[in-house]
């Protein structure tokens, strides 16, 4: 596959690099996980040269005959795993699959409730940094401040008081599962939409391990890469027109219909021009593991890991946000160790394992800085660990931790992580 690069001698210098990185580092960073090389292979495919606005049998461009094929293939897949009446594989991101969502369904200065990104909700469900939060009128729901998790009273007052046009599910460092009947009621109540973006979940959800949001959601949005371990890009989806357990009808048959034509509209051309059509290809690949009963395995053992591995930091004396995973993921907080996250993420960096400072609920500290690490197991599952090694793991964390300044020791932490991951190679037909 390298092959490839040898006529230009820095970019190969720079993929090798990355392929050793990542073969002798744990990679802990919840929103990452490794493709398998069949979803390598397509987005690296020819199909990368094929320009293919529209959609399937209604392109601006000859020649697509064949790239409809690869994204009907990938719509009919998506539609299988999620149980969808409606998907579009062609947003390039799970951000722009967001703004296509919202474009579709608001005006500007229109009201969205979503989660505070300081409680681990994420840039484009309201944050006044980002588009979300500049071109709507974005109003945070927050965490209950005791238990860490999601106080469904709170969120109604707030939704009964701002009256939102639209209401945001989803996070980006949220380790509890979601009510979605709860938030439909909610919804229902103040005559709101309901959005719910899984990009973290997605894999989780698919296999049922996880609420499904469909049956209660006008949309759904995700990225394909995390759980799910396809390529960077992202999804829009909308559930089936049938009666969910609280017999609101949320999606009627016209509407499913009007709704659609506005979403892929508003995709293209609304928000894009040309769909990536090798990294759809690639898409339709990665939803065609994840229809696999491995997959249900690994989604499993990625659910397994990350309690482990949460257990197991607690056990030495760590707090973790809602004291623990339903999930993939936890965020540890500092604030007891009088520890910054990115002193931390610096140090467990320089011990080989990777993960990302992250804010916590009501955090003092600045973005920048951060009272916590955000920790998930995907990747490194996706490597066969299991819970034996998350113990591993939980030690070296908590070693790196206590020798922050320690060079020798965050080096000698570092050959037992490459050591450990030795035992697991990455891509060996690449080596």
């Amino acid at each position: 596959m390298l092959n490839f690069l040898t006529a230009d001698p820095e970019v190969l210098k720079i993929a090798k690099l990355e392929i050793e990185r990542q073969q002798t580092n744990l990679e802990l960073i919840a929103s990452e996980n490794f493709v398998s090389l069949a979803v390598l292979s397509a987005a690296g495919s020819v199909l990368t040269n094929k320009y293919a606005e529209g959609y399937p049998g209604k392109r601006y461009y000859g020649g697509c005959e064949i790239v409809d094929m690869a994204e009907d293939l990938a719509r009919e897949r998506l539609r299988k795993l999620f149980d969808a009446e409606y998907v579009n594989v062609q947003p390039h991101s799970g951000s722009q699959a967001n703004m296509a969502a919202y474009m579709a369904l608001l005006k500007p200065g229109d009201t969205i409730l979503g989660l505070s990104l300081d409680h681990g909700g994420h840039l484009t469900h309201g944050s006044l940094v980002n588009f979300s939060g500049q071109i709507y009128r974005a109003v945070p729901y927050t965490l209950n401040k005791e238990t860490k998790v999601l106080d469904y009273n709170l969120i109604e007052d707030i939704a009964k008081r701002e009256k939102p046009k639209l209401i945001v599910m989803g996070a980006s460092a949220y380790s509890r599962d979601w009510d979605f009947a709860k938030f439909r009621q909610i919804a229902d109540s103040v005559d709101a939409m309901l959005m719910c973006d899984i990009a973290h979940p997605a894999g989780l959800i698919a296999k049922g391990l996880l609420s499904n949001p469909l049956p209660y959601c006008d949309v759904v949005t995700s990225t394909t890469h995390k759980t799910l371990r396809g390529p960077r890009g992202g999804i829009i989806m909308m559930g089936k027109d049938r009666e969910n357990p609280l017999g609101i009808k949320t999606i009627k048959g016209d509407r499913l219909k009007l709704m659609s034509e506005i979403f892929d509209g508003m995709v293209m051309p609304g928000i894009q021009g040309g769909p990536l059509m090798h990294i759809i290809m690639a898409k339709a690949v990665a939803f065609g593991e994840a229809l696999q009963d491995s997959f249900t395995g690994y989604a499993k053992q990625i659910i397994k890991n990350a309690q482990t591995l949460a257990g197991e930091l607690i056990n030495y004396g760590y707090d973790i946000v809602s004291g623990g995973t339903d999930n993939h993921l936890m965020l540890v907080d500092l604030t007891k160790k009088d520890l910054s996250g990115k002193k931390v993420e610096n140090a467990l960096g320089a011990a080989g394992i990777t993960v990302n400072k992250n804010m916590i609920p009501f955090d003092s500290k600045s973005p920048f800085v951060t009272s916590g690490i955000r920790i998930g197991t995907p990747a490194v599952t996706t490597r066969g660990m299991k819970e034996n090694e998350m113990k591993i793991i939980a030690s070296y964390i908590d070693r790196a931790i206590r020798n922050l300044d320690n060079e020798t020791e965050l080096i000698s932490i570092r050959k037992e992580v490459a050591e450990l991951c030795g035992k697991f190679p990455l891509y060996p037909e690449l080596n």
